[in-house]
């Protein structure tokens, strides 16, 4: 049957979606719409953007969970404000204690890399200082979703499956993670099989546990009834999460760092996140003028900025409290003027890393009275750990993953401490004023996705939909680039000839997921754009 088909081989754009009353940005419709149904109900942007952050919990698995990281930017009533949701590495999870149960690096899946979540205490401190309603109320619409059941879209079934494979082949070779990783099969799977698109998933225990969530705050999941299930979890399975390392938790509220880059101000949040790789290339490249986007020049520059930067959050960048600089070096003018003039015309090779890890939603919401908020939240890895909660839902993070054994790098492992983390929502400002929130997924692509979608709307003067949909490159490790198939051959061999190494990459979805809402000062309403490569919409009112 017609009805039936999946399969569409010519990717189209969207068109930017504009607004009066208030617009949500997200990479599922289901999530988007329940946002845009909170605005209705009386919620303003940031109620509308804990529904829908809960609700990608439900309608987007392979990305987040309940057990994710998270972090926003919150523009409200003039005023800006951070939050840093991230949770530090149990006490007890050490290099000395891996290297004990015969670990020589931190494993990706099972109960050890698994950190503190911080997502159920970021909504609890966002809807308690900001909101409108009730915690409860911001999440009836993931609770009605899992316990209801929704409608699988075309790229959450194939990285479902995928995921799924990937977990298998673990289980295979770890005797220790197939028994963590059945309830997983249980929750995730119907009796081994993932969802195909148009299927309808429910999920009862995840609906149960966002009851509990919203009607003690969150309280219950750090100091309560879900706090015990996880640790009896952990302990019966191996795992190094105690009751301390909960009860201790709470999310930080912290000022965005920003530079200023032709004329606008760019936010993002200060470390342990990576968004300062965004503003140190940005703050280089501001030394710069460019007046094309697709040749040699600017995009050989932006590659080169971006290398540097990276280069700096390896060498100096974790956890705030043990870092040995101040962030704000890294963005002096001073600094960054002496980087931009180590930019030459042949490709300079950083210090070595592998920068291609991901899984990851982001989100930006906005209501009439002008408050907007930069949303992201992520389990790290697609489903994360493979770890989850029996009969709860909770599906946990393996952010820990991110640590180092090297006792010299800023993010060694150590018990009680925060790791890098790749995730990081943006903001733009220009004259002081809100402009509005930006974001782009995935891993370590994040923010070099932050600097390309920036110039694209800033120089060169595409919409919210235009400076999402327009071709990407990725930077790897050393000088190895991937470009998306759109580019063309003859800047690509440009680009060799200077010493980058060129992989065309045919897979969209490596190259990040965006979204972007930006406020028209003068007419007071939106204009938003979601990401083509993947599932999403914008729902609008």
């Amino acid at each position: 049957m017609i009805s039936n088909n999946v399969f569409n081989p010519y990717p189209r754009s969207r068109k930017s979606v504009y607004a009066k009353n208030g617009i949500v940005a997200t990479s599922q419709v289901a999530a988007s719409q329940a946002g845009l149904d909170i605005l209705k109900k009386g919620g303003n942007a940031i109620d509308a953007a804990v529904a829908t952050a809960a609700c990608l919990t439900v309608v987007e698995p392979t990305s987040n969970g309940i057990g994710s990281d998270a972090f926003a930017i919150v523009h409200f009533h003039g005023k800006t404000y951070g939050l840093n949701s991230s949770g530090p590495s149990p006490k007890k999870l050490t290099k000395k204690a891996l290297e004990k149960l015969g670990y020589q690096q931190i494993p990706i899946h099972g109960w050890l890399p698994i950190d503190v979540p911080g997502t159920p205490s970021g909504w609890a401190a966002l809807v308690t200082k900001f909101g409108k309603l009730t915690l409860l109320e911001d999440l009836q619409p993931a609770i009605n979703y899992a316990r209801n059941g929704y409608v699988v879209s075309q790229i959450l079934a194939r990285f479902w499956r995928k995921a799924y494979a990937a977990y298998l082949k673990e289980a295979r070779l770890s005797p220790s993670f197939q028994r963590s990783f059945k309830e997983w099969q249980r929750i995730f799977t119907n009796h081994g099989k993932t969802p195909n698109p148009g299927e309808i998933w429910k999920s009862p225990d995840h609906a149960k546990t966002l009851e509990e969530i919203g009607s003690t705050n969150a309280e219950s999941f750090y100091r309560g009834k879900l706090a015990q299930k996880i640790v009896a979890a952990s302990i019966s399975n191996g795992g190094l999460l105690r009751s301390d390392d909960l009860s201790n938790y709470h999310s930080e509220w912290v000022t965005p760092l920003s530079v200023q880059y032709h004329g606008y101000d760019v936010l993002e949040l200060p470390p342990n996140g990576q968004g300062i790789v965004t503003l140190e290339a940005l703050g280089i490249l501001d030394n710069f003028n460019f007046s094309s986007r697709d040749n040699f020049d600017t995009t050989h520059k932006q590659i080169e900025a971006i290398k540097l930067a990276f280069s700096d959050l390896f060498d100096y960048v974790g956890d705030p409290n043990t870092m040995k600089i101040d962030p704000h070096d890294l963005l002096a003018k001073s600094y960054l003027k002496n980087q931009s003039e180590k930019i030459s015309d042949i490709a300079q090779s950083p210090n070595p890393s592998e920068v291609n890890k991901s899984g990851t939603v982001y989100l930006c919401t906005a209501d009439s009275e002008g408050n907007m908020v930069s949303y992201i939240q992520s389990n790290y890895m697609g489903f994360g750990s493979g770890v989850v909660v029996p009969n709860t839902g909770i599906a946990l993070n393996n952010r820990a993953n991110n640590f180092t054994f090297d006792c010299t790098s800023a993010n060694f492992l150590e018990g009680g401490k925060r790791p890098l983390n790749t995730i990081i929502p943006g903001f733009l400002k220009k004259d002081g004023e809100a402009v509005g929130p930006f974001g782009v997924m995935g891993g370590f692509m994040q923010p070099q996705g932050h600097l390309q979608v920036l110039m694209n709307a800033i120089d060169f003067g595409l919409d919210p939909q235009g400076s999402l949909d327009a071709p990407r490159w990725q930077w790897m490790s050393g000088n190895h680039i991937d470009f998306e198939q759109e580019w063309s051959s003859s800047l690509l061999a440009q680009l060799q000839k200077a010493g980058h190494i060129i992989t065309v990459n045919p897979e969209p979805n490596t190259f990040g997921r965006g979204q972007i809402i930006w406020r028209n000062p003068e007419t007071r309403t939106y204009v938003g754009g979601s990401e083509s490569r993947t599932d999403g919409a914008i729902a609008a009112w």
